[in-house]
């Protein structure tokens, strides 16, 4: 009988991308505590360099609370184009060795290199030439994990960070997955973390000794993937030009809105920004969901489904607004606002003519 192939999968995370871009493009920069993002009383910080790191600084942390943690904390705009750049930059280094890339996000992606385009055999060397050509061509560090799955190799490629790379052997997945405790799972969130430690599950050693039928019970169709990472399984294929799972835009208001009008003119900008998203890439979706955040930081989420695509700006429109003048009367103020798009499918044609679908 024919052996299954062992795949050789690196996950390649850049170095706090958007802060080591910045201390690359203005040396002033460099060996200090910096933040991306805004720095007024309402900013969020979107990346932090590892100076500011040293003081808890962390990304999606209110400005206020960073400030507070490292008053010295030096905030820069964010450049997204040159982000963008600098990351297409790296993505065709991959592309010298392999066509299967997947990309999750600007600064981090999978590469299946099993089969790679220089017939390499060593996986390990690929990821350290992949890193020498980075830093090469961009001035920027980047960290690599390796294995035989996507989900060890994230795990990996945190394990020696920053610039630096772990591989994961077929011999040691196991054990090292037992040792990790549940929140450092890529997949598991602090609510699902506390949820698990509340049912007495604390470690990947814990979650192995639970039945799928229970993890089914408790966490839904998430319980099956628990229980196959729990086992170092994860059987998920690098999928290049994957279909976004959804389009959203959200912002944060610079004073807490409380009627309904002014949030209806903080929520258009939003249904414009997702639909000419839409109309770019060419796609349509069936679940639109509201994101609203409370001056308390209390946050909740509202959600339709619709049994026809929203391929008209006019209903997806109407939906967003239907959504949130249901919230009305509030009790307090609203700090963010956010729409998204889901359950996306491709489209020849998105229209900006109306027309009514049933839901």
């Amino acid at each position: 009988m024919e052996q299954p192939v062992i795949r050789k999968i690196i996950h390649i995370d850049m170095d706090a991308f958007y802060a080591s871009v910045e201390q690359r493009d203005n040396p002033a920069l460099r060996q200090k505590p910096v933040a991306v993002g805004g720095s007024r009383q309402r900013g969020v910080v979107a990346a932090a360099s590892y100076e500011a790191r040293q003081f808890g600084v962390r990304s999606a942390m209110a400005s206020s609370v960073a400030l507070r943690k490292c008053p010295d904390l030096i905030f820069v705009k964010p450049r997204f184009d040159v982000y963008k750049a600098v990351s297409s930059e790296i993505r065709a280094i991959f592309a010298e060795y392999t066509p299967l890339i997947e990309p999750l996000s600007l600064d981090e992606a999978y590469l299946d290199v099993t089969d790679n385009l220089k017939n390499m055999p060593s996986a390990t060397q690929i990821a350290e030439e992949i890193r020498a050509k980075i830093l090469e061509k961009t001035q920027l560090t980047a960290s690599a994990g390796i294995s035989y799955n996507k989900f060890l190799a994230k795990l990996a490629s945190d394990y020696r960070k920053p610039n630096g790379q772990y591989v994961i052997k077929p011999s040691q997945g196991l054990a090292f997955v037992e040792t990790l405790t549940v929140g450092q799972f890529h997949g598991i969130g602090r609510v699902t973390a506390a949820r698990l430690n509340q049912l007495g599950i604390f470690t990947g050693w814990d979650l192995r000794q639970q039945s799928e039928a229970f993890l089914k019970q408790h966490f839904g169709k998430a319980g099956s993937y628990y229980y196959t990472i729990a086992r170092a399984i994860d059987n998920r294929p690098v999928t290049p030009d994957r279909l976004r799972k959804s389009i959203g835009s959200e912002t944060t208001f610079d004073r807490d809105l409380t009627t309904e009008a002014d949030l209806l003119a903080g929520l258009q900008p939003l249904l414009d920004s997702v639909w000419r998203l839409c109309e770019r890439i060419q796609v349509v979706g069936r679940t639109v969901t509201l994101k609203v955040k409370f001056a308390d930081f209390e946050q909740i989420t509202r959600s339709r489904t619709t049994l026809r695509p929203v391929s008209q700006k006019t209903f997806l429109d109407r939906i967003g607004v239907e959504l949130l003048t249901a919230l009305f009367p509030l009790s307090k103020g609203v700090r963010l606002l956010g729409i998204s798009l889901s359950n996306l499918d491709a489209s020849d044609q998105p229209s900006s003519q109306q027309l009514v679908l049933p839901f």
